[in-house]
């Protein structure tokens, strides 16, 4: 797109909207593409023009661009109740039944047993947890218990406690982020972060001996809680090593350490099973969902809060007179709404037996199309999300020059070709589709990323020579 090409629409746009997550002056100079419709997997922009949205949006839309169930719930509920809120001891309608609906989906018993506050994205859900963590540690007289232990390349959201807890550097430049009491320890990247000769166990087995050497250091009296995502999704999706669960929480639990379970990615199917919680046999003290929870139609998340904290929390709140936390929009009712037909489409389309049916047809896609290739360092992927890794030098585990913008130029590619991914740091393009993605559809999907990345190795000869 040129100056020339760029729609008042894209004009408008790039005159007043401050973008998140933009290069800004690039922007200023090629204008936006404008999505202007949805339908299934397709989002359609101004010109008419479809993609296979092959991130879902933002690892969000599972129930794809077009569900018509969740327009008419949201619908129905403005019709009867548009807001109110849940402050001293009110609550909508809508909430008494989702958190009901949510505590029959909860992946652990302590969770089950326990409570669920709303917020309005994953970021100020585990901003929350984090501040859930003070409080619990202050009130059980312990003010010292502070400190959180957070992954490199981990993404748990842009509020200020939640950035700092992101261990992504482009985060942090300029905020004057990380916050104090944010400890990092090693990323699971076995592709990447592996010794030479070391095997994916041997690999995970020293993280955990990195974890516990980390709060030995630090003292387990001032070590309050790690944090962690099943699978690391915008730090490149990361899985981890077997048993590297097992190990991190003997870790925690030899050390009085909360577990943290930032699900906002892979909670209710992306991986397989409802929870990534499931799938790693994680026993969590706090977990966040957002994202699939509405399928993103409305904004909505939520902290899952063990009973053993909440009664901490409430006997304290008892003292001081009142829980001091929530949002305006906490457990809004038409977002409440949305989520409640969300939950019934996954159970009565078994949208979850879908993602276990067509889920190896992604993964065994992304291996016989992408490994191998001689600027693919890295294939990997669970459920219905996956990742290659370009690199310079596959054999040496080279990446390329970050100035390049090879993964870049691969994701424009792409949308020339009709397909929206996402290149994350480290020229990693990732792929999360909607889950009700179709085989067929998963097919195309990746024939318009072979595409791209054969137009991509022959810009890269042109410059290599």
């Amino acid at each position: 797109m040129t100056a020339s090409t760029i729609t008042a629409a894209g004009d408008r746009d790039r005159t007043h909207h401050l973008h998140p997550y933009t290069q800004l002056r690039q922007l200023e100079q090629e204008g936006p593409l404008v999505v202007v419709r949805g339908d299934g997997v397709r989002v359609f922009d101004e010109h008419g023009n479809g993609y296979i949205e092959g991130m879902a949006g933002l690892w969000c839309a599972s129930l794809g661009f077009s569900e018509r169930r969740l327009a008419d719930a949201a619908a129905r509920q403005m019709q009867v109740l548009p807001y109110y809120h849940a402050f001293s001891g009110k609550v909508p309608g809508p909430v008494t039944e989702l958190v009901a609906q949510l505590a029959r989906w909860a992946p652990t018993p302590a969770l089950k047993a326990g409570r669920v506050l709303f917020a309005n994205s994953g970021s100020e859900s585990n901003d929350t947890a984090f501040k859930l963590v003070h409080y619990y540690n202050n009130a059980r007289g312990r003010p010292n218990k502070k400190k959180i232990i957070a992954r490199d390349k981990a993404y748990h959201g842009v509020t200020v406690a939640a950035a700092s807890m992101s261990g992504i550097a482009m985060m942090h430049q300029h905020f004057d982020l990380p916050l104090p009491g944010v400890v990092r320890v090693g990323c699971p990247h076995a592709y990447r972060f592996a010794r030479d000769g070391e095997s994916p166990t041997q690999f995970g087995e020293r993280l955990a001996r990195e974890l516990d050497e980390t709060i030995v250091r630090e003292g387990p009296d001032t070590v309050a809680a790690f944090i962690a995502e099943p699978v690391q999704g915008a730090g490149g999706v990361i899985i981890p090593p077997p048993g590297y669960f097992e190990r991190v929480q003997a870790v925690l639990k030899k050390h009085d350490v909360l577990l943290i379970a930032d699900e906002v990615i892979t909670g209710f199917g992306r991986l397989g099973q409802p929870f990534g919680t499931q799938v790693f046999g994680l026993q969590p003290d706090l977990l966040t969902v957002a994202k699939m929870l509405t399928s993103a139609y409305l904004p909505m998340s939520a902290l899952y809060v063990s009973d053993a904290i909440y009664q901490v929390i409430a006997d304290t709140s008892a003292a001081v007179g009142s829980f001091g936390h929530g949002y305006t929009y906490s457990g809004h009712p038409v977002a409440c709404a949305v989520a409640l037909e969300t939950l019934r489409i996954y159970e009565s389309d078994d949208v979850i037996g879908h993602v276990q049916k067509v889920a190896p047809r992604l993964q065994q896609g992304l291996q016989q199309r992408f490994a191998g290739h001689e600027i693919v360092g890295d294939v990997r992927g669970l459920g219905l999300i996956g990742a290659i890794e370009l690199a310079a030098d596959p054999a040496k585990r080279q990446p390329f020059d970050p100035a390049r913008g090879v993964g870049a130029y691969f994701v424009r590619r792409a949308q020339a070709h009709g397909l929206i991914v996402r290149v994350l740091g480290g020229d990693i393009i990732a792929f999360s589709p909607p889950l009700i993605i179709t085989e067929a559809e998963i097919d195309e999907m990746l024939a318009k990323a072979e595409a791209a990345l054969t137009d991509t190795l022959a810009w890269v000869k042109s410059w290599k020579g």
